[in-house]
């Protein structure tokens, strides 16, 4: 179980409407039992790309993105090496002990949210920034680079 460290088990901040409504969203793309699952699922995913995400484009997507998910994104101090998009899962499973595959569907129902918040035009210029294998995470087609 993946849990904040400053907050007891069995306690959970009041979140904005924003957020509860993005962890509604993902409880249901992802299938989630429980909405805390749900937002386990964020912060690890948030996090992650927070690590990847540099530039125009972090600043962009945070401002978009409810609060507290912009926080979890900008407390993360980007990584010098950016990881492609299957190294990314690989990365986050190690992280928490959790199977590539279960990594793999976290990260897609949490990349669902977060490109519904950002919209296309963002959501292409972040997958451009990325290294190869990210626009599946997102659910479109890997980008070709132009001829």
């Amino acid at each position: 179980m993946i849990s904040d460290a400053r907050v007891p088990l069995g306690h959970h901040p009041s979140y904005g409407t924003a957020y509860e409504q993005m962890l509604e969203k993902v409880r249901y793309e992802g299938a989630y039992p429980t909405r805390e699952r749900a937002d386990e699922a964020v912060r690890l995913v948030l996090a992650g790309l927070g690590r990847q995400l540099t530039g125009d484009e972090r600043v962009d997507l945070a401002a978009c993105l409810p609060l507290e998910a912009a926080r979890i994104l900008t407390t993360q101090v980007p990584d010098p090496r950016p990881l492609t998009g299957w190294a990314f899962v690989k990365d986050l499973a190690t992280r928490t002990g959790a199977s590539p595959a279960t990594t793999r569907w976290d990260t897609g129902s949490v990349f669902s949210a977060v490109a519904a918040h950002a919209g296309p035009d963002l959501t292409t210029r972040i997958l451009r920034q990325l290294p190869t294998g990210y626009a599946l995470l997102f659910g479109r087609a890997e980008l070709a680079p132009a001829a």
